[in-house]
């Protein structure tokens, strides 16, 4: 368990936290000499059953109030200490609404320095704090009485605080992926790097690799090894959630890491200028809060300024502004990113960060910049508004008409690699009534059932509308087909919608054309004999290919009637048109293919020039080629590039792997899912 001190700057936490565990938490010169708290300070005591509790002490100076929320985030047990000869001060009343904006509603109430008051006014001080805590999370609070400089009291409350962590429920760190708040950084000869925090989800043990995040601007995040590990300030081999860590790392210098950064698992790593929040607005507050309201973000040990915009009620309902105590749905648009997973609680101070405004809970650290406020998106807000991981996912499917991204929302829920397989595959139905894209570890995107059914039903109606429009065509390119039907859904999800639909016998894949099995271009009798002189020519061709004008002056036939066979032919993929009136045959085609293939394979991306060289071709053909098999499908381009899609079949013998592809960054764009269904 970790404990946290609260309180006005000279109440005493120093020095109670001293009289409680033996240690000092005033390390710095400048403390010493002005007898006051500036940074953080952390303690152990032993416990007779072997276990540490941690102490955070924090300062109680006003202009500190940012370093005393970096160490209140995170802590499971506060100590509001309350001078008995000063009474309730102005930073008591400001740390009590942090601790109560935070969630914290365990803790104990201290009436420190006793030898200076007598019973009448330590009687004054309990009913001055009754008041006090009347309309907070901790007005269950114990009240203890101690005097650190006499020792009055200190055995009394030490027992106290013992009991509470024996029964303190131990965070069980399974599923999570392992996230630290960085707030101290520093150096020691013989380990290197250290950074301490607390460890708010997983476990990590010696040898892993954290990310550091969020990066300096325009730069990845930072990779290091776990060197050494201290736990509530002891050696260990593995630290896990709820404990005081001390991570010392090999690959990253003291100067590339600052307070308010986190060090993360690698598959959790995201950061975010936009957080989607349930935000309640301090009961005290002399005004509602509405959108535009500039404040300061604290989230984690870091901090911000940004601004807010109110989208809804709980219930998914317009709101414009918040009400003194109530509770709203709001976007936080951020200045600065930070990184803030499902679950993490933020708090809000005023612009000119002299008190607490408002605290809540993150919903969604891939906050959309458009139609955030539409009836679509307030719905999917109440889905993440739910318990557990599981039914979020659930509920957003319900609700997301394109889909989601599976594998951004486990990382924005901060869900382990190792049981996301297990994890979606109890999420999600095991049957066609979902549509899913596979991988590695469990599905990249989900359609929910409901969007599925209809995405299926306007594809195959747009198909046979298309047959209807143009009788003479096989049908259209799987690329060309989605523009026409679902042009807005994700093109893994619409890919592997069309594989279902080819699954269940709806629609056949014939070359690179789609079409309903009852539709087919039909050659007549001479559509076939210019078919047997034509295509050995293509045959000979080679990766050249051949022109329509050409083929028609070798064969001796008219050059209008051997583009339409042409045409016909390429329609049942007998042929291919890389661009018009350019013509392949299929064998070329698919060798083309499975060079491009290799080269992805080798360096994983093709360019112009390694397509030029593997082939022979000149560089304009190698770009035409490449670009076809983006048309189709097989690749997609990325800048001068082109990579693989890794859930293609197109020229693939049946018997050989589908290729991989290293997976997509957790960070999203800058301007982030532009459309209301993709969470």
């Amino acid at each position: 368990m970790i404990i946290g001190t609260a309180g006005h700057i000279d109440h005493g936490k120093t020095t109670l936290v001293k009289a409680l565990t033996g240690v000092d938490t005033d390390r710095l010169p400048e403390e010493k000499q002005r007898g006051i708290s500036i940074a953080l300070g952390y303690a152990y005591l032993e416990t007779p059953d072997g276990q540490r509790l941690g102490f955070v002490d924090v300062p109680g100076h006003e202009r500190l109030v940012h370093t005393m929320l970096s160490g209140a985030t995170g802590i499971d047990h506060a100590l509001l200490l309350i001078a008995a000869d000063d009474g309730v001060m102005p930073q008591t009343r400001e740390h009590l609404a942090l601790l109560s904006l935070l969630g914290i509603d365990h803790g104990t109430v201290v009436l420190t320095k006793i030898d200076r008051a007598d019973e009448a006014l330590r009687a004054q001080r309990r009913a001055e704090v009754a008041e006090l805590l009347a309309h907070t999370g901790l007005c269950a609070s114990p009240v203890f009485e101690v005097s650190a400089a006499t020792g009055q009291g200190v055995d009394i409350l030490r027992e106290h605080l013992l009991a509470q962590a024996r029964g303190f429920g131990r965070r069980d760190p399974s599923g999570q992926g392992f996230r630290l708040a960085v707030d101290r950084v520093f150096s020691l000869s013989g380990v290197g790097t250290v950074c301490t925090g607390t460890a708010y989800a997983g476990e990590v043990s010696l040898g892993e690799e954290l990310q550091l995040v969020p990066p300096a601007a325009g730069q990845a995040p930072r990779t290091a090894r776990v060197r050494s590990l201290h736990a509530q300030n002891a050696t260990a081999s593995q630290a896990r959630a709820g404990q005081r860590v001390a991570i010392g790392l090999a690959g990253v210098d003291k100067d590339q890491v600052t307070r308010g950064q986190w060090w993360v698992a690698p598959e959790v790593a995201l950061w975010t200028d936009r957080i989607d929040v349930r935000l309640r607005l301090w009961f005290d507050e002399a005004r509602p809060l509405r959108s535009g309201t500039p404040v300061h973000v604290h989230l984690g040990a870091s901090q911000t300024t940004g601004s807010v915009a109110v989208l809804g009620t709980l219930d998914g309902e317009p709101l414009d502004a918040i009400q003194p105590g109530n509770e709203a749905l709001v976007q936080l648009v951020l200045h600065q990113p930070l990184c803030g997973w499902a679950g993490d609680r933020v708090v809000l101070r005023d612009a000119s960060a002299t008190r607490a405004l408002a605290g809540g809970t993150v919903l969604d650290p891939f906050a959309p910049v458009r139609y955030r406020r539409t009836v679509q998106r307030l719905a999917e807000l109440k889905a993440l508004l739910l318990p557990t991981a599981a039914q979020r996912l659930e509920g957003l499917l319900a609700q997301a008409p394109l889909g989601v991204d599976v594998q951004r929302f486990a990382a924005a829920q901060g869900v382990a690699r190792s049981v996301r397989a297990a994890w979606l595959a109890q999420a999600l139905p095991s049957d066609d009534s979902v549509c899913t894209v596979p991988g590695l570890e469990g599905p990249l995107w989900a359609l929910g059932p409901v969007q599925t059914a209809q995405g299926r039903l306007a594809a195959l109606e747009r198909l046979a509308l298309y047959h209807q429009q143009q009788p003479d065509e096989l049908g259209p390119d799987l690329a060309r087909w989605r523009r026409l039907s679902l042009p807005r859904l994700a093109e893994p999800l619409w890919r592997a919608l069309v594989h279902q639909m080819v699954a269940r016998g709806e629609v056949v894949i014939t070359g690179a054309a789609a079409h309903l099995p009852a539709h087919g271009v039909q050659l007549s009798a001479l559509d076939q004999r210019l078919a047997q002189r034509v295509l050995p020519k293509l045959l000979d061709a080679g990766f050249e290919g051949a022109w329509a004008r050409d083929l028609a002056k070798e064969s001796g036939e008219a050059e209008a009637l051997v583009r339409t066979t042409l045409a016909r032919l390429a329609q049942r993929a007998e042929l291919f048109q890389i661009v018009k009136d350019l013509y392949y045959a299929p064998a070329h085609v698919e060798s083309l293919a499975r060079l491009a293939r290799g080269a992805v394979a080798d360096h994983g991306e093709v360019t112009a020039a390694t397509f030029r060289d593997l082939t022979g071709l000149g560089r304009k053909r190698a770009i035409q080629v490449l670009e076809f098999f983006d048309r189709v499908g097989l690749l997609r381009r990325v800048g001068d590039a082109h990579k693989l899609r890794p859930d293609c079949k197109l020229f693939l013998d049946e018997d050989e792997p589908l290729a991989s592809e290293p997976p997509t960054p957790s960070r999203p764009p800058p301007i982030h899912n532009p459309s209301p269904g993709a969470p």
